[in-house]
């Protein structure tokens, strides 16, 4: 198994626990309240949502981690294209950063 395919499997598991917040607004309202243990963004996010969700990951001191594209992103949840997603348990954003490292 890939690098790529452990974190997007460990993403879909994630999600079926429920322990995932997809879409821009959504994540920015978890890393606010400091729910949000790590987020992902894709790389071809728009510059406008990029700086959006990259400063109030380093006001909250969020740790944030980027992935190919928005459709990988979207297909490792089960879902259509997703830009932004926050994990909001520990134990999955630690292995998270792992794998995206």
């Amino acid at each position: 198994m890939t690098q790529q395919q452990q974190w997007m499997s460990l993403l879909g598991l994630a999600n079926r626990a429920r322990k995932l917040i997809s879409g821009e607004e959504l994540v920015v309202k978890e890393i606010r309240s400091g729910n949000a243990k790590v987020v992902i963004l894709s790389a071809d996010a728009s510059k406008n949502t990029e700086k959006k969700i990259s400063d109030k990951c380093a006001f909250y001191q969020v740790p944030l981690k980027r992935v190919e594209s928005r459709s990988m992103l979207g297909h490792a949840i089960g879902k259509d294209a997703r830009v932004a997603v926050a994990v909001l348990d520990e134990g999955f954003a630690q292995k998270l950063r792992t794998l995206l490292d």
